[in-house]
């Protein structure tokens, strides 16, 4: 079997049509088809079952994808070893992460792993949702809380602390909050809650807080109108040293504590440049959490 005849059928399956097949290779749908037809024709089966939902995958199909991802491994291990005689990591590694760590923690620690390894290329991705790393959305994806499905490998990277805050600018132009009931009648911020993605991040609910004047599903938007003085949020610990005007709130009453994992896919785990890769990271993402906090 042709390797790029195998490396698209791969590229369907996770992308479910011959078009984004075909992005992902850079090439035009009509050759994503040909190759798919000629690899078909050589089998002797059909691989594909269309619909309007997409490309499925057939029984035979089915079958085909572990070997084809045999061989995605073993040409991945070949080209790392190769590249890493040089003792540096290079080659391009796309990391998926919610938007808190992805803005507040992971430019100054990708920034210096790329800085010790001029030939490596890490594109962060920062969407406030979760990844599907069998689809290859991602090399690997930064998570608050565990999965438990799918051949996937889990490492919690570091626990990080939130507290209630608000701008000083805020806070005296409101009634003094000295205990959680004088939160009342105030203006909260947070989570649009129907877009909830994870329930690690329903801070509001958990402290009892029924209605959000200000919601949004990204933190850098709840984050920029606490900034401004819009009301009162949660906000990880690690943000608030870039926002001097922002100060915690009961601080000694209302703390909350979260974790990150790293997600990644089973296979990964034999690859010795993705090993080294996580090995940087977390490290430095736990570094960077105890430095950040200590500033709070």
């Amino acid at each position: 079997m042709n390797w790029d005849d195998l490396k698209m059928f791969l590229a369907v399956v996770r992308e479910e049509s011959l078009s984004g097949a075909g992005k992902r290779l850079r090439v035009d749908p009509a050759t994503a088809g040909r190759r798919i037809g000629r690899l078909e024709e050589e089998i002797g089966q059909t691989l594909f079952a269309k619909s309007p939902q997409g490309y499925a995958p057939t029984e035979a199909g089915q079958r085909l994808i572990r070997h084809a991802e045999v061989a995605e491994q073993a040409i991945l291990a070949a080209e790392e070893e190769l590249r890493g005689q040089s003792g540096k990591l290079s080659g391009q590694i796309r990391l998926g992460a919610p938007d808190g760590v992805a803005n507040f923690l992971l430019p100054q620690v990708c920034a210096a792993i790329v800085e010790d390894n001029p030939d490596l290329e890490v594109q962060i991705v920062a969407l406030p949702r979760l990844f599907n790393l069998t689809r290859r959305e991602a090399d690997m994806a930064i998570t608050v809380s565990a999965p438990t499905a799918g051949r996937l490998t889990v490492q919690k990277i570091s626990d990080y602390h939130l507290h209630l805050a608000a701008s000083r600018d805020y806070l005296h132009r409101q009634d003094a909050i000295r205990e959680p009931q004088d939160l009342s009648g105030h203006r909260m911020i947070g989570y649009i809650p129907d877009m909830i993605f994870d329930k690690e991040l329903d801070y509001l609910a958990e402290l009892g807080v029924e209605r959000v004047s200000l919601a949004s599903n990204s933190v850098m938007v709840q984050f920029s109108w606490i900034r401004q003085g819009g009301g009162l949020g949660i906000v990880h610990d690690f943000a608030l040293p870039s926002a001097p005007g922002v100060e915690k709130v009961l601080g000694d009453a209302i703390a909350l504590t979260r974790s990150f994992y790293l997600v990644r896919h089973a296979d990964d785990t034999r690859l010795e440049r993705m090993n080294r890769f996580t090995a940087l990271l977390t490290d430095g993402i736990r570094r960077e959490i105890a430095r950040l906090e200590a500033l709070t």
